[in-house]
């Protein structure tokens, strides 16, 4: 989707993402025994990108979900998401991270980013193609990083301009698809922090948008969210195909 001249969503929603990210929270204790048990997955390693300024702890739940599925399941490793580290991109550290667990499992990896996170894994998966298996982001800056309501304190903490050349670039590239690598791109049209609208990609081979009904905090344990990303995961390797939202999931997901 063209994301010119999208605004961000409206800050007094934002309010309300405290309140929303701990009713999904609440969800996952009715759900947990239905979500434990879906079908396994294939055993590959899965590793987890926090969002901006959260840390591994933020996809502790996510990671918890991905070992009862089957699944290697890894943090990133690399502390809080700044978005640079050390004053530089993160680019060399993620790719020593990825090399390493894909050394160890001997497979290719997948990657779910969580905001920021998946932003950076869209990257990594760009820059790594032939050891990515597939990148799922969830609520991702994937256009105009204006249609967020963090661009400003971004900016402050990074020292990167998001109307640069260079960020512009990086936005141009992004939102192209991956040779070889499925892309899955959750989005919610209620996010109050990212723009649902730049949270989505163009449709295309191996490449999708799934919308859920979740807040921006709250994706990493909101129990659509972890279906779809069980179901994404659980794809054939060499048989992918796109997400399935007919029947009773169209009551979760658009």
């Amino acid at each position: 989707m063209d994301s010119h001249a999208v605004t961000p969503p409206p800050l007094f929603l934002a309010l309300l993402e405290a309140p929303r990210a701990l009713t999904e929270a609440s969800a996952l204790w009715p759900s947990g025994r239905f979500l434990r048990n879906l079908e396994p997955g294939d055993g590959h390693a899965v590793m987890t990108l926090p969002g901006f300024m959260a840390s591994d702890n933020s996809t502790r739940t996510l990671r918890r979900y991905l070992r009862s599925w089957g699944y290697g399941a890894h943090p990133w490793d690399l502390g809080r998401n700044f978005g640079v580290r050390n004053g530089e991109h993160l680019d060399d550290a993620l790719d020593e991270r990825l090399l390493k667990l894909y050394q160890q499992s001997g497979r290719k990896v997948s990657l779910v980013g969580w905001s920021l996170g998946g932003l950076l894994a869209l990257e990594a998966a760009r820059r790594n193609s032939s050891i990515v298996r597939s990148v799922i982001s969830l609520g991702s800056p994937l256009g105009d990083p204006k249609a967020t309501n963090l661009w400003r304190l971004y900016e402050l903490l990074t020292g990167q301009q998001v109307t640069s050349d260079e960020v512009r670039e990086r936005i141009l590239q992004l939102r192209q698809p991956i040779a070889d690598v499925p892309v899955t791109a959750i989005y919610s049209r209620s996010d109050a922090v990212v723009s649902w609208k730049i949270a989505q990609l163009p449709d295309c081979d191996m490449v999708e948008s799934i919308g859920v009904d979740a807040s921006h905090l709250g994706m990493g344990f909101n129990p659509a969210v972890l279906y779809a990303i069980a179901d994404r995961l659980r794809q054939v390797e060499a048989d992918w195909l796109p997400f399935d939202n007919s029947g009773v999931r169209r009551f979760f997901f658009r």
